[in-house]
């Protein structure tokens, strides 16, 4: 492998519980970002600007240079609008594992009325 001179930004979007369940196809999902992801405001020109998206059987990892400043927060954004496509969103959430990756999430439903100290 070569190294390459500049540096990459990967973030991970972790499906492994909603795929565990058979609930969300991560194969979809990654055609879905494919077709959504923007850059320079406009969609379809990840391969032209080294933007990769890979998948093994639970995860999604987004790869792209360091200088292109690649926004996290685009892919929570897009992660939750295909989950309101997939009608998922009520029992879904994305949430920050790490300062590089997201992780889909149940909400989880208490008996209790206290309120979660997060």
């Amino acid at each position: 492998m070569v190294k390459s001179k500049k540096s990459i930004t990967k973030f991970v979007i972790d499906c492994t519980q909603p795929v565990d369940d058979k609930v969300l196809d991560v194969a979809l999902f990654e055609t879905y970002l494919h077709e959504k992801i923007k850059i320079g405001g406009k969609t379809g020109n990840l391969a032209s600007n080294n933007v990769v998206i890979t998948r093994d059987r639970t995860k999604l990892t987004v790869a792209s240079p360091a200088d292109l400043k690649f926004s996290k927060r685009q892919l929570k954004y897009l992660s939750k609008r295909y989950l309101k496509k997939q009608q998922l969103r009520d029992y879904l959430r994305v949430v920050a594992a790490s300062k590089n990756s997201y992780e889909m999430r149940y909400y989880s439903i208490s008996g209790g009325d206290d309120a979660d100290e997060e």
